[in-house]
C-alpha cells in the first residue's frame, strides 16, 4: 500500500488535488461514504432484505472491507472491444479464471464480467467473492459497426450461478436510449425482486455531443445521465470521471435548442477544479445516497499515476470507489494487482479526506 507522500508524488502537478478545500457545494450537503452505507441509506428504501444482504457482502468483502468504499474489477471488454483487442496485450486473460483471481488477489470488493466469464468458474468461486454479471453488452462484430446495448443474459442466470449482483449499460443520448431506459428499468426491478444489487453504467453516446470539444464526459451532461440512472433504482452508479462542463452551453449554440439547464450549475454549484466537477455528478446521484463509482479508463503510459488520480478525484467529492479493469488486466498479474491495490490505498489514507 502507498503512503500519502508517494500519492503526492504521483499525482505531480496535480497534487493541489489533496490541498483543495473550497469546493462549490459544501460536504454537509452530501452523503459522505461510510461503514453503515447499508444501514443509513439502503435499509430505509424499498430493497428488501436479501439486496441489503448482497450489498453488505461487497461493502465487507477485499481490503476496502467495512470503509465503505468498493474497489471492483471490470471485465467486459472481450465482447464491449473485443477480445483480440482486449486480451492480446496479456493473453492469460483470455481464461476466464484468470480475470476472478486477479480479483481476488487484489483484494477487490468484486468482479464484474460477462455471463461466460463468471459462469464458467462460478462453482469454484461465487461463494469467495462477489459475483456482478453484466447483463447487456455493445457487440462490435457487425459490419458496419453498430452502437447498442443488447442483452446477453438474464436476472435469472445471474441468480442461478450465485452471484451478488448485475449489471448493465445504457446509452444515454442515442437512438436507442429510450429502448435500453424501459428495458433496464425493468430487469432492475425483477433484479432486486431476485435480491440482487444493481450496477448501472451511465454512459453518453450521441455525435451531437462533440463540439468544439468532446462532451461525452461533460459534468453537467453526465450528471444528468446519473440522475436518470438513479429514477431507475441503480444501487451504484458507474461514471467516467468528467474531464470538463458546459455540454449543455455548447449544445445550445446557434439558436440550436437541446434539454433544459440552469446557468446556476456552471456558477454556484461546480468550478472548473475536476473536485468539483464530480461533487456536480455525485449530486445528481440524490445527494450521495446512491454511491458514484467511476471508471479508470483505457491503460495509457503511466496507468499508476492516472488510476491515484482518479481515486484522489473521486473519494475528495465524495465518491465511493474506483471501478478499474484494462490499467490492471492489461499489465501483468503483479502489476495490474500493484496498481489496484494503490487505488485501494487512497480510500484507506486518512490523510485523503473528503473535502
Amino acid at each position: 500500500m502507498i503512503k500519502i507522500d508517494q500519492i503526492r508524488n504521483l499525482l505531480g502537478k496535480e497534487a493541489s488535488l489533496l490541498d483543495f478545500s473550497s469546493p462549490k457545494i459544501g460536504r454537509d450537503m452530501i452523503h459522505v461514504p461510510s461503514k453503515n452505507v447499508v444501514d443509513t441509506v439502503f435499509a430505509n428504501s424499498d430493497r428488501n432484505n436479501r439486496v441489503l444482504g448482497n450489498l453488505s457482502w461487497l461493502y465487507n468483502s477485499g481490503h476496502l472491507a467495512g470503509t465503505g468504499y468498493v474497489s471492483i474489477l471490470p471485465v467486459d471488454q472481450g465482447v464491449e472491444h473485443s477480445a483480440a483487442a482486449s486480451f492480446a496485450k496479456n493473453p492469460m486473460y483470455f481464461d476466464a479464471e484468470n480475470i476472478v483471481k486477479l480479483a481476488m488477489a487484489a483484494g477487490c470488493n468484486g468482479v464484474a464480467s460477462t455471463l461466460g466469464v463468471l459462469g464458467i468458474v462460478s462453482r469454484k468461486y461465487a461463494h469467495k467473492i462477489p459475483f456482478v454479471v453484466k447483463l447487456n453488452h455493445n457487440e462490435l462484430l457487425t459490419s458496419p459497426n453498430t452502437f447498442d446495448q443488447i442483452l446477453f443474459a438474464s436476472v435469472d442466470q445471474a441468480y442461478d450461478m450465485g452471484a451478488a449482483g448485475v449489471g448493465a449499460t445504457i446509452y444515454f443520448g442515442s437512438p436507442e436510449s429510450d429502448r435500453q431506459i424501459v428495458e433496464i428499468s425493468k430487469i432492475f426491478a425483477y433484479a432486486h425482486k431476485k435480491g440482487l444489487f444493481t450496477i448501472l453504467w451511465c454512459y453518453l453516446r450521441n455525435g451531437d455531443f462533440k463540439k468544439d470539444k468532446d462532451y461525452h464526459a461533460s459534468a453537467d451532461l453526465t450528471g444528468q445521465a446519473n440522475h436518470l440512472g438513479v429514477t431507475i433504482e441503480a444501487d451504484i452508479i458507474k461514471q467516467k470521471l468528467p474531464e470538463n462542463n458546459g455540454g449543455y452551453l455548447a449544445l445550445n449554440k446557434g439558436g440550436n435548442k437541446f434539454g433544459k439547464y440552469d446557468e446556476r450549475i456552471y456558477t454556484e454549484l461546480s468550478s472548473d477544479n475536476p473536485i468539483d466537477l464530480a461533487r456536480y455528478q455525485l449530486m445528481n446521484n440524490y445527494a450521495g445516497r446512491i454511491p458514484l463509482i467511476n471508471s479508470g479508463g483505457a491503460s495509457g503510459e503511466n496507468d499508476m499515476a492516472a488510476a491515484v488520480r482518479t481515486a484522489v478525484i473521486n473519494k475528495r467529492a465524495g465518491g465511493s470507489g474506483l471501478i478499474l479493469g484494462r490499467k490492471a488486466f492489461q499489465k501483468p498479474f503483479k502489476d495490474g494487482v500493484e496498481i489496484i491495490e494503490a487505488v485501494q490505498s487512497v480510500y484507506l489514507n486518512e490523510d485523503v479526506t473528503v473535502v
